[in-house]
């Protein structure tokens, strides 16, 4: 453990750890803790790996500009390095008349935050892409595509470590002191609590961000961060109705998430979900009595599917900063000098499209990290 380091980053997930690859380019003695014993093993793993094209958000926000840059970005990477994805697209599907509106909203939307790819489908045409999803009409989104979430994440640490990051594992910050120069962490280990400065602090910690800005003297109620835990179950299909679909297939979304949808991974397995519900505790159970309800769900735009084709698979949690019937919150990344913190820079409530967005988020910090360098 060293005594002192120039950037601490507290988080090895795909955010983490695409932030620690950029910042490396900027400066040296840049350090990773990760409380864990590997990289990427909570929000950043379990999720759909799906790269969104961007079409939700509102246009201001930072979901919807760092989703949209973070799609390219991507996409870019990918190519170049060799890391496996598929573009197979999405449809949103209006099973009802009432909805076709919706995807109307939608569209306008997307068009709005530069997603200039999407087309407004017929029955007809949704029929011909889709033969076995049944829909008045659709939503065709080609730059949707698919990754595996532990790929990206293992590429960003590759990435980090081979400009000179260092990444430690087992390691948790339990304590946040303002120096006046820096910040004093206190670091938790197998050998117990120990000392360490650094110049500029990076939270990066997912479901205990709000938890980790506490520990820096931040009211997180009265600065509304505080987190809210929105687990998100999944049921993947027998292989036999692998054939069912080709693309992603999405239901008009709901308020708390974006409905249960249809998903081919990338072996070409398709699981169904994930749903939305706020819990109180992290629980990585699915529970098996949801099947129906995801059978039903599924089953409006799937006429083909039967109860017997689901099986529990895995659940995932997004850490939200609206609790259940508010209305939408952006990311927060922010440099905490107003709030007399110098150096600290907190992310907090990186859901989704958080994935989508890592490379994207990783130069918006560093561009923060430059202008604190002036």
């Amino acid at each position: 453990m060293p005594a002192e380091v120039n950037i601490a980053i507290i988080g090895a997930g795909v955010i983490g750890l695409a932030i620690a690859a950029e910042a490396a380019q900027l400066q040296r003695g840049v350090f990773v803790f990760e409380r864990n014993n590997s990289f990427g093993l909570e929000t950043s793993s379990r999720n759909s790996g799906v790269i969104h094209a961007g079409i939700y958000y509102p246009s201001d926000s930072l979901k919807a500009k760092l989703c949209v840059q973070g799609k390219n970005l991507l996409y870019e990477l990918c190519d170049r390095y060799d890391i496996s994805y598929k573009k197979p697209g999405k449809i949103i599907v209006a099973v009802e008349e009432n909805e076709i509106q919706e995807l109307e909203r939608i569209y306008n939307q997307g068009k709005r935050n530069g997603v200039n790819d999407l087309r407004l489908i017929s029955r007809k045409e949704l029929k011909r892409l889709e033969p076995n999803v049944e829909g008045k009409s659709g939503l065709l989104s080609p730059s949707t595509g698919i990754i595996d979430p532990y790929s990206i994440s293992k590429f960003f640490y590759s990435q980090a470590r081979e400009q000179g990051v260092e990444v430690i594992f087992s390691s948790e910050i339990v304590g946040i002191e303002n120096s006046g120069t820096g910040y004093n962490l206190h670091v938790r280990d197998r050998e117990g609590i120990s000392p360490l400065a650094a110049r500029i602090v990076i939270n990066s910690t997912g479901l205990n961000s709000d938890k980790t800005a506490r520990l820096a003297g931040i009211d997180v109620t009265q600065a509304g961060y505080k987190l809210h835990y929105c687990k998100g179950e999944y049921f993947s299909l027998n292989p036999q109705k692998r054939h069912l679909v080709d693309r992603l297939i999405y239901p008009a979304p709901e308020h708390a998430g974006l409905g249960i949808h249809v998903t081919p991974d990338i072996d070409n397995a398709i699981r169904l979900g994930p749903n939305a519900r706020y819990v109180d505790t992290i629980d990585y159970q699915v529970d098996e009595t949801q099947k129906e309800t995801f059978y039903k769900s599924a089953r409006r735009f799937l006429t083909h599917l039967e109860l017997e084709d689901l099986e529990p698979d895995f659940a995932g949690i997004r850490p939200k900063l609206q609790a259940p019937g508010e209305a939408f919150r952006d990311f927060v990344i922010a440099h905490e000098d107003k709030k007399g913190l110098p150096g600290l820079i907190n992310l907090i409530g990186i859901e989704s499209p958080g994935l989508t967005a890592s490379p994207a988020i990783a130069r918006y910090v560093a561009g923060i990290i430059k202008d604190l360098s002036h």
